[in-house]
């Protein structure tokens, strides 16, 4: 090589290194060039903009979609911390211990996002960001099922748990350790790690519950009830789960927006009690004339809500298509007395009743302060997620006002629970595609009974949602850790599942 060709190569290594300097200094000392204000909004993918986060939340990462050479973005708040991220491409990944530096200033308050772009050898900044840092953590673990977003075949999927102070994500339950077959409806009890419950379909079929640091299944199907237990609710004290079962109706049509329609032709509600392995009823929740079906614990544990529908409209001969049929099932909100010590019920009340309005409730759930109800209002049924015009509702059981939430689009929210504080909620969202991934969302509920705009579950991939062929699925959170992995249900998921025994009263 000669001296020459030497040279050139020493002055582009130090070119390159000049270069990475400059950048970091300018990072390090907050430092912006000159620019020119645009006076319009960019466009981030996800819309992390006029958002209230937890202080606790992962880096909210994002894609800058403005076409331009070279993007900036500084975190700052008001105090004048903050940090910059350099980008080339519009993708901005967020260093995480800057970013919990930058939260942990400034719970309670504001923190701005200044977003500026090179096009030439101009740089242009557009209008600012302003996001809030509320003062309440959440749950630091979210628990969902990956599956294919129709959910007609379930030939690989799993339950997963995702540390939302960060991005790992590890696997609870994959179904290929038990041979292939379904697994859903994963629950817990107050949010608690330590105690939790699945179903699995097909082969290895059975209920699988997790207590007292102790692993067993049981077949919750007797000669005296419909079905298998679905739609699981605990009891708060941990020593009862609320069942669902039903005959359930699967149609897959071409009506737009609308591809599958689920509904129930018998539905009833047991009750499972977990120290005795007695599966009870009564004339109430087994009414032949109604369907039955979403149970719900009062956070005392004095009350069991559920939904419930007159099924009359089965039996009628009149009907002139199957869409027909289906859409006169509508769905009330009722209650039930319960006594924890006996395990028996009392009077029945209406909560709320929508039937009459050609509406159907499904999905309620009790905020932790047994304050309000948030569920989903559709036009029909009770499986809201194949229904585009889902909205979340709350009721308020201490003055009888039911809302609307700023927190819903105009496609399908769904499945949603509290955290264990209240002040969080976590819902499924069709937003973002429209017909077939369901996305989760968080949103902030104030102590004034407010939500605020909620934001969808932070990656470390910016790309991931336009890439993952998956929907997330029931989304549950959840205090902490739980220490059970797909190695460790292995043993219990392909054991003979224990009979439980049916008691009348």
């Amino acid at each position: 090589m000669t001296r020459k060709r030497v040279l050139t190569a020493w002055i582009a290594k130090i070119y390159v290194f000049c270069s990475i300097i400059l950048f970091a200094a300018t990072s390090c000392n907050n430092r912006m060039p000159a620019y020119d204000e645009l006076n319009q909004d960019a466009v981030l993918n996800p819309d992390y903009t006029s958002v209230t986060i937890p202080p606790n939340i992962a880096p909210l990462n994002f894609r800058i979609n403005e076409i331009a050479d070279e993007y900036l973005v500084r975190f700052h708040n008001s105090a004048g911390i903050g940090f910059i991220v350099h980008s080339k491409d519009g993708r901005v990944r967020i260093p995480i211990k800057k970013w919990r530096s930058l939260l942990s200033a400034s719970v309670s308050k504001e923190f701005y996002m200044d977003i500026i772009v090179r096009r030439s050898e101009q740089w242009q900044r557009f209008n600012p960001v302003t996001n809030f840092v509320a003062p309440d953590s959440i749950d630091r673990y979210l628990v969902y099922r990956l599956i294919d977003p129709e959910f007609e075949t379930w030939n690989v999927m799993g339950i997963y748990q995702r540390n939302l102070e960060n991005y790992r994500e590890t696997p609870l339950l994959l179904n290929r350790v038990s041979d292939g077959n379904c697994i859903n409806c994963h629950t817990f009890c107050r949010n608690s790690s330590e105690t939790m419950m699945f179903h699995m379909r097909s082969e290895h079929a059975g209920t699988v519950i997790y207590r007292d640091d102790k692993l067993f299944k049981i077949n919750t199907k007797t000669d005296s009830t419909i079905a298998p237990g679905m739609y699981p609710a605990w009891h708060p004290s941990g020593n009862y789960i609320a069942f669902t079962t039903n005959r359930i109706v699967q149609s897959y049509h071409a009506i737009p927006g609308r591809t599958v329609e689920v509904y129930d032709t018998l539905s009833d509600i047991v009750i499972y009690d977990v120290n005795r392995n007695i599966i009870t009823s009564c004339r109430t929740l087994s009414d032949p004339e109604h369907l039955e079906t979403f149970p719900t614990w009062s956070p005392d544990g004095s009350y069991l809500y559920y939904c419930c529908a007159d099924k009359h409209f089965i039996r009628r001969p009149d009907y002139e298509s199957f869409m027909d049929t289906h859409s006169r099932i509508r769905y009330d909100l009722l209650r039930i007395a319960f006594n924890k010590e006996n395990c028996t019920f009392g009077d029945v009340d209406t909560v709320l009743k929508v039937s009459d309005q050609v509406c159907s409730v499904s999905f309620p759930r009790i905020s932790p302060d047994g304050r309000y109800i948030l569920f989903c209002k559709s036009e029909h049924g009770n499986l809201t997620i194949w229904h585009p015009e889902s909205d979340l509702y709350l009721l308020d059981l201490l003055t009888g006002i039911v809302t609307r939430p700023e927190i819903n689009s105009n496609k399908s929210e769904s499945f949603h629970t509290w955290s264990s504080t209240g002040r969080w909620i976590v819902f499924s969202s069709r937003r973002d595609d429209g017909l077939l991934y369901t996305r989760p969302y968080f949103a902030y509920f104030d102590t004034s009974g407010q939500t605020h705009k909620p934001f969808v579950l932070p990656q470390k991939s910016t790309e991931l949602y336009s890439k993952i062929m998956k929907s997330f699925n029931l989304p549950e959170l959840v205090t902490s850790r739980i220490e059970l992995n797909p190695r460790k249900f292995a043993g219990i998921i392909k054991a003979q599942a224990v009979n439980a025994k049916y008691q009348s009263f």
